[in-house]
């Protein structure tokens, strides 16, 4: 079997240069994945109701502050690679030689949506399961990235989808690598592809909300709350098919701990928000000061009270189209008694004529 599938090659390199600019293929993948949230993001946004551009508007605050929380979240988790004794805390700046944390950038990409739902007084929860599907197919993209860096992989492996990892070397200098450099085709080990695996689960988990939100028509920020569950389960065992250096806490990867935390949250998130979908009238910028994300409480009692001024509404429209409907059959029913006189004038006047001429 080995020999048939040969194991999966990594890519020789992961960076090229146009001239004195260096093309990051982690950096490509990352933009192509913004790329396809934004743009599936606002479709998803305006078939539900919601107006034109607002993804694109809210995505100005939350893409920034999304990639500066991954950072953060990398920094502070791996920290001893840039401080401590022989170490540079200016590398920490290095974002090229890769390190997004996927948990900062969700944290702090949501604060930054929530910046601007404020700014464009949109409701963030409903934004939230409009983009929720395309936020998560934008992960798996960039997890191609991880596969051109060579990173993000587990454990030795004989399987036969196992991954291999070359040595690669400055081709200027000579020096050993990994991140920058180009293959000399020489296999250091093969691994465990965790990358992959994460990005298949992704793509099932997108295919999974789409089909959910068809089928149950769910809103109030759930999707997005299934959205965060379902990316926390697999990520959980992810980590614990990684053999790389990781932070731990009370002896776990510290990956694996803020999964587990997070998938609780989102599932409890899930079970208390208010049921059903907001309407599109509910999507339009509003005055109304709106509870903030963690008011789960008033966020219930908002989403109940418009849900029933939703009802009111339609109960009201429904009794207007009957009430227009009885009145323009009345017209109908006058003409026809109108018109019976005239029929029988018809009727008498050949009657008269024909007396005359007798």
């Amino acid at each position: 079997m080995n020999s048939v599938l040969a194991y999966i090659p990594s890519p020789p390199q992961g960076v090229w240069h146009l001239g004195p600019v260096p093309l990051r293929s982690y950096a490509l993948f990352i933009i192509l994945g913004i790329i396809v949230a934004l743009w599936w993001g606002e479709r998803r946004w305006r078939a539900r109701g919601g107006q034109p551009g607002a993804v694109l508007d809210v995505a100005m605050f939350a893409v920034p502050a999304g990639l500066i929380g991954g950072r953060i979240y990398h920094v502070a988790t791996d920290w001893q690679k840039y401080f401590g004794e022989g170490k540079d805390p200016m590398e920490a700046l290095y974002v090229w030689q890769g390190g997004l944390g996927i948990w900062g950038a969700v944290f702090f990409g949501g604060v930054g949506a929530w910046i601007g739902c404020r700014v464009y007084k949109i409701p963030l929860p409903a934004l939230g399961d409009a983009i929720a599907p395309a936020v998560l197919l934008a992960q798996a993209i960039g997890r191609l990235g991880n596969y051109f860096n060579q990173e993000l992989y587990g454990r030795p492996t004989d399987l036969p989808w196992g991954l291999e990892i070359y040595n690669r070397f400055n081709p200027e200098t000579g020096a050993r690598d990994m991140m920058n450099g180009v293959s000399t085709g020489q296999v250091q080990e093969v691994v465990h592809p965790t990358f992959l695996y994460e990005l298949i689960w992704n793509v099932l988990i997108v295919v999974l909300l789409v089909q959910l939100d068809k089928r149950y028509r769910i809103g109030h920020g759930r999707l997005f709350a299934l959205y965060v569950a379902g990316y926390s389960f697999g990520r959980f065992f992810v980590e614990l098919m990684r053999s790389d250096e990781a932070t731990q806490v009370l002896g776990i990867r510290i990956n694996s701990f803020t999964s587990a935390i997070v998938f609780l949250g989102a599932m409890a998130y899930f079970a208390l928000a208010t049921k059903g979908r907001e309407t599109p009238a509910q999507l339009q910028p509003s005055d109304e000061v709106r509870p903030w994300p963690w008011q789960i409480s008033k966020l219930r009692a908002a989403g109940a009270a418009d849900n029933a001024a939703d009802a009111t509404s339609t109960d009201k429209a429904a009794t207007t189209d009957k009430a227009v409907s009885t009145d323009k059959a009345a017209p109908t029913q006058d003409k026809s008694d109108d018109e019976t006189p005239a029929a029988e004038d018809a009727v008498a006047e050949p009657t008269k004529s024909g007396t005359k001429k007798s």
